[in-house]
């Protein structure tokens, strides 16, 4: 009855496979129904190799060239069909192209963030991801380990699973290295390395190898990244005392160009001054020394705010309550008289400042009737 189904079919004379894809990784010569003619002709290109299943084993394999399928060469198919005893009949046997160029630009990437002890930082968690290249390199293996009877195979089938180990080689190596959190961007080349190494015997056992793998980009969680950029920035500003006297002189400087906002202008730079440290003393090798400009403390006895007088169409002062005092006492210094203060807006008149009230003697009012 085999007989019957052999001549009932097609002789195949001529075996080739022409692929044009690029993501391919074997496919099966179509061989239900027919059976291949004893001395056809197996064409294998640069890039490919054929893999002869018989009767459910691996039977044979073969290189890039022209082959006639005779006894002399297919040594394990001669055993198995018997040609060593001069039998020349057609056979049946499931032949398998495999692609043995590379298949680049294959991603790669962490699903799930992965902790870390930083030397600096102390635990955190980081996301990365890169690129790599796939190619077979032990067809026989991998059709037995991976392919097994799939017609036909793309590399999306097996990328899944190097991704989980080129994720689960990264975490170990990454735990492992020791390298600091803001130097990896500067060591991607020496991490790719060892990940490289580190998963090459799982690749292998799958007839497989990995020519190129790269990192593009190791991070961080948001919130840490927002972190480090205030980090960045304080480093940047440098010494706090010299940005806050050049703060506070740009907010005098604007204060100025707007003179109805000036005193409020002036009373915020102070405290901008006063917030960054402009006013703190500078250090010198005999101990404090004061900063050019610098506002002396009150005398004892003294209140901590003055006032500018307005004295025959000039400013004078600054003068502290006692001072005004004397000036009332004089008579140089009454109810219209207008005075300024740092944070008051613009000149007042004495009287209307209750804080000032206390300087002018209170006239009684007249007596009933």
């Amino acid at each position: 009855m085999a007989i019957f189904d052999i001549l009932g079919g097609e002789f195949i004379e001529v075996i080739e496979w022409t692929d044009d894809t690029r993501d391919t990784m074997v496919w099966r010569y179509p061989t239900v129904g027919n059976a291949i003619k004893y001395g056809a002709k197996l064409t294998v290109r640069e890039g490919q190799a054929a893999v002869f299943i018989h009767e459910g084993q691996l039977a044979d394999s073969f290189g890039p060239g022209l082959y006639m399928l005779e006894t002399n060469n297919l040594p394990i198919l001669t055993r198995l069909q018997h040609w060593d005893h001069g039998f020349r009949s057609p056979f049946k046997s499931e032949i398998y192209f495999v692609s043995t160029t590379r298949f680049n630009d294959l991603k790669w990437g962490t699903r799930n963030p992965i902790m870390a002890r930083d030397p600096e930082f102390g635990p955190v968690r980081l996301r990365a991801f890169g690129t790599y290249s796939m190619r077979v390199t032990d067809p026989a293996r991998f059709m037995t380990e991976i392919v097994g009877t799939d017609g036909e195979f793309t590399r999306d089938e097996i990328s899944f699973q190097i991704r989980n180990v080129i994720v689960q080689e990264f975490s170990r190596v990454i735990a492992g290295s020791g390298i600091p959190v803001l130097d990896m961007a500067a060591n991607t080349d020496q991490l790719g390395k060892l990940v490289a190494q580190a998963i090459e015997p799982t690749i292998a056992a799958y007839g497989l190898s990995i020519p190129e793998f790269y990192i593009e980009n190791i991070s961080l969680p948001q919130e840490v990244e927002k972190m480090l950029d205030k980090r960045t920035s304080m480093g940047i500003l440098g010494d706090l005392d010299r940005f806050g006297q050049y703060a506070a002189g740009e907010a005098m400087v604007n204060a100025s160009q707007n003179p109805g906002t000036a005193g409020a202008g002036m009373g915020a730079a102070m405290g901008a001054a006063m917030g960054m440290g402009m006013t703190r003393p500078a250090t010198g090798p005999w101990g404090s020394v004061p900063q050019a400009g610098a506002t002396p403390p009150p005398l004892p006895g003294q209140t901590g705010t003055v006032w500018h007088v307005a004295l025959n169409g000039a400013a004078q002062g600054p003068f502290d309550l006692a001072g005004l005092e004397r000036l009332a006492t004089e008579g140089r210094f009454g109810n219209e008289t207008l005075v300024w203060t740092p944070g008051q807006d613009g000149w007042r008149k004495a009287g209307d400042i209750p804080e000032l009230g206390r300087l002018f003697p209170t006239m009684p009012p007249p007596l009933p009737g």
